[in-house]
C-alpha cells in the first residue's frame, strides 16, 4: 500500500477516535434525560428540566459544530513573499522579510524572542492570539484549547457557546441532584417502592453530582480568565509585546472583558448565538502595562497606532490613553 494510503486511513481512524469523548457524553446526556423523565417524573418539576435542557443541548451543539476561525487573507503570504522567504537562508534576513510584511497589519505580539510570529505550516503570519492547533492542523483564531469534549477547538467563533455550554450543563447537573435528593434519601431509608427506577434514581443523583464538582471548577476557571481578558493558552504562558510579557496586555477592565466575550446586547448573553465583538484577527490593547508583577517597570509604553474594527473602537471609547492623560495634565498645569 502506498505511503500517502495508509497515512489517509490513519487519519480516518484518528476522527472516528477523535468522536468518542463526544458520544460519551451524549450518551451520558440520554440516559439522564430517560432516568429523569420517564423513571424519576417530577412533573411539577419538568417545565423547568426541559427549559435547561433544551439550552445545554443548544450551547454543546454550537459549541461542536461552529468552525474555528482561521487569519484572514491579508495575513497569507503572496506568492512572491513565500519564493523571497524561502530563498534566504538567514534568520534576520527572512525576519525583515516577515517585519516588512507585518507593518501594515494589526500585530503586537512576538515570540519569546522578540521576532514576528510566523507559522511554517500554514505559512502565515500569527495575528494576536492566534495558534496552531496540531489536531486540526490550523491556525486558529483566539485559541484557547482544544476540546476532546467537544472534538473542536474553542476559539473565538465558539468561545462563547463554550461558557455558555459549561453553564447550562452545570445548571442541568445542579438542578438533577437538588431535585432528585429527597428520593436519594428514600432510596437508603427503604422509601422507595422495589421498582427498576430505584437504580436510575440512584446512578443519576450520583453522576450528576459527579459532574458539578468538575463542572464547576471548570467553570469558574473560564470566568476568571473571561475577567482578565485571558485565554488558557495565555493563562499558562503569558502574551509578549514590543515592550515585553504582559500578561494584561489585552485586559481592558472587567466590563469591557466580558462584552468581547459576549458582546453589547444583554438579551444575547444567555443564548447560543454569535455576539461577540471584532472580528478575532486584532484585539485592543491596553495602552498602558499597569501590572506590577510585570519585569518591566520603567516608564511607560504606547503602542504604535493601527487601525481598530468599529467594535473594538467601542470598547476604548471611554478608556483614554495614558499620552491624552499626560497631554492634559500638562495644559492644564501650564494655565495655572
Amino acid at each position: 500500500m502506498a505511503p500517502s494510503g495508509s497515512r489517509s486511513i490513519k487519519r480516518g481512524c484518528q476522527r472516528v477516535l477523535y468522536w468518542i469523548p463526544v458520544l460519551f457524553i451524549a450518551v451520558i446526556v440520554a440516559w439522564s434525560y430517560y432516568a429523569y423523565v420517564l423513571q424519576l417524573c417530577i412533573v411539577v418539576y419538568l417545565l423547568a428540566y426541559h427549559v435547561i435542557f433544551l439550552m445545554f443541548v443548544w450551547a454543546y451543539w454550537q459549541t461542536i459544530f461552529t468552525k474555528p476561525m482561521n487569519p484572514l487573507k491579508e495575513f497569507h503570504l503572496s506568492h512572491s513573499d513565500k519564493e523571497l522567504l524561502e530563498s534566504e537562508n538567514r534568520g534576520e534576513s527572512q525576519q525583515e522579510i516577515l517585519r516588512r510584511i507585518a507593518k501594515d497589519l494589526p500585530i503586537y505580539t512576538r515570540t519569546n524572542s522578540g521576532a514576528i510570529r510566523y507559522c511554517d505550516r500554514c505559512q502565515l503570519l500569527k495575528p494576536d492570539r492566534c495558534h496552531h492547533c496540531s489536531v486540526c492542523d490550523k491556525c486558529i483564531l483566539k485559541m484557547d484549547h482544544h476540546c476532546p469534549w467537544v472534538n473542536n477547538c474553542v476559539g473565538f467563533s465558539n468561545y462563547k457557546y463554550f461558557m455558555l455550554f459549561l453553564a447550562y450543563s452545570l445548571l442541568y447537573c445542579l438542578f438533577v441532584t437538588a431535585t432528585d435528593l429527597q428520593y436519594f434519601i428514600k432510596f437508603w431509608t427503604k422509601g422507595l417502592p422495589d421498582t427498576q427506577a430505584k437504580f436510575h434514581i440512584l446512578f443519576l443523583f450520583f453522576s450528576a453530582s459527579m459532574f458539578s464538582v468538575s463542572l464547576a471548577s471548570l467553570f469558574i476557571y473560564h470566568c476568571w480568565l473571561v475577567c482578565k481578558n485571558r485565554s488558557t493558552l495565555e493563562a499558562v504562558r503569558a502574551p509578549v509585546f514590543r515592550h515585553g510579557t504582559d500578561k494584561n496586555g489585552f485586559s481592558l477592565g472587567v466590563s469591557k472583558n466580558f462584552r468581547q466575550v459576549f458582546g453589547d446586547e444583554a438579551k444575547y448573553w444567555p443564548v447560543p448565538v454569535f455576539s461577540s465583538l471584532g472580528d478575532g484577527c486584532s484585539f485592543p490593547t491596553c495602552l498602558v502595562n499597569m501590572d506590577p508583577e510585570s519585569p518591566t517597570t520603567e516608564g511607560r509604553h504606547q503602542f504604535p497606532s493601527k487601525p481598530l474594527r468599529e467594535s473594538q473602537s467601542r470598547l476604548l471609547t471611554s478608556t483614554p490613553s495614558w499620552a491624552e492623560n499626560e497631554s492634559a495634565a500638562d495644559k492644564e498645569r501650564k494655565g495655572n
